[in-house]
């Protein structure tokens, strides 16, 4: 498929008004590259037969592979089917699988299925069906005049559980020139991406087998290694080379790999060393605890935290001495370290973890949107306390602190 021009078309009004972000094309396009495969367009268009039409049209003269998103719903603006019957002039009929779902669905619910729900079950005649295991409309590969399309539902659950599960091992089985293709991820923290393919640019400018892409994630850079091979021997041996020579490169920076989180691995190493952890939140107001007690097995390590977003809770909970406050401010390293010794003592956990600063959108104690001290303390010692800036909105800012202190955390236990 590395010759393929293959291209995504939305379909959907919403997207045109900016009332949805387009992330299937982005997610899909992400996907493709990681597997080695090179996206040529993107399209959106609105819900309008003839326009809809007339983007198809213009697919089928430049593409090889041409992925549709969105317009097989129930109601009468949900043309996609319409559009390429009227370039294709392909029947229409209704597939009894897809009937059959919808049809117990509203049996369970109670309801009486409206006639236009039917519209939901109609596929392409000799389509192949692709299951919809989260909604009700099935997606479909049809092929006309030598072009492969691909029509996938707008809902990206649906979108992403149909295309994990048939479209790409489809794709991979049937315009690839090797008998496979393996892909292995490599986790980081710590290091963004621009910094990171600056750190690898000559690798990557010379990329040919394996591939590599750069994806930027939640919890930090994921780089995605993508081999095409005559066999499964072949394959490990091209992704070992090339692990080991980015491992040489930036191998302080990765974590893990494959479905590893950073909160997964933090849970490990403390389990290893037998430690607990506690945590007290003002500036994350949670969002560290939350995301690590959200991983299984978290209860043997984290008892529980304390969200000390009010200077009263600092005081009267944490038993932040007044002194503190009063001379350094809330905001502040001196209160951070106390937060952290504070937690570990009243949790009676190994290691106590602070997080202070401001999230906006005001200025607090004349100190700058963005302002975090992050403090660790471990087996009644003061570890380590930092200062950081982090730029954005209060979403943005608390989401960030919460992943710098799983990184500092990480290279802590590491040591």
């Amino acid at each position: 498929m590395d010759q393929k021009r293959t291209e995504f078309i939305a379909v959907g009004t919403e997207l045109l008004l900016g009332q949805i972000a387009n992330t299937n094309a982005q997610w899909f396009s992400k996907q493709l590259a990681a597997y080695g495969f090179n996206m040529f367009h993107h399209t959106v268009v609105g819900d309008n037969l003839q326009r809809v039409k007339d983007v198809f049209m213009q697919a089928q003269e430049r593409s090889d592979v041409v992925i549709v998103s969105g317009g097989l719903g129930p109601t009468e603006d949900d043309l996609t089917r319409e559009a390429f019957q009227a370039l294709s002039n392909l029947s229409l009929i209704y597939d009894d699988d897809a009937m059959e779902k919808i049809s117990t669905f509203y049996k369970k619910q109670s309801l009486e299925m409206t006639n236009n729900n039917k519209r939901q079950a109609r596929i392409f005649k000799n389509a192949k069906v692709l299951q919809n295991k989260q909604g009700m409309a099935p997606g479909m590969l049809v092929t006309y005049k030598d072009v492969l399309w691909i029509f996938l539902p707008g809902v990206p659950t649906e979108m992403k559980q149909i295309a994990t599960d048939e479209v790409f091992p489809y794709l991979i089985r049937q315009m690839s020139a090797y008998e496979m293709i393996e892909s292995r991820v490599l986790k980081c923290i710590g290091i963004g991406e621009s910094t990171l393919e600056e750190e690898l640019i000559d690798v990557i400018e010379q990329q040919d087998n394996p591939t590599i892409a750069l994806l930027s994630e939640n919890d930090g850079i994921t780089i995605r290694l993508t081999v095409k091979a005559a066999n499964k021997e072949q394959a490990e041996n091209k992704l070992n080379q090339m692990s080991q020579l980015i491992y040489e490169r930036v191998g302080q920076y990765i974590y893990g790999s494959g479905n590893d989180t950073i909160e997964r691995k933090i849970i490990q190493l403390l389990e290893n060393k037998g430690y607990t952890i506690s945590a007290a939140e003002s500036l994350t107001g949670g969002a560290f605890t939350n995301t690590l007690i959200k991983e299984a097995g978290a209860s043997n390590v984290c008892p529980g935290s304390i969200i000390s977003y009010g200077t009263n809770i600092k005081q009267d909970v944490l038993q932040i001495s007044h002194e503190i406050i009063e001379q350094h401010g809330v905001v502040s390293e001196s209160c951070a370290v106390e937060m952290a010794k504070q937690v570990s003592k009243r949790m009676d956990t190994t290691l106590g973890i602070s997080f202070t600063g401001v999230a906006g959108p005001s200025t607090i104690e004349g100190k700058e949107v963005g302002t975090t001290f992050i403090s660790i303390y471990a087996n009644n010692e003061q570890k380590m306390v930092r200062k950081f800036i982090f730029s954005g909105d209060r979403q943005s800012i608390q989401k960030k602190a919460s992943m710098k202190g799983f990184e500092l955390l990480y290279h802590y236990l590491m040591e």
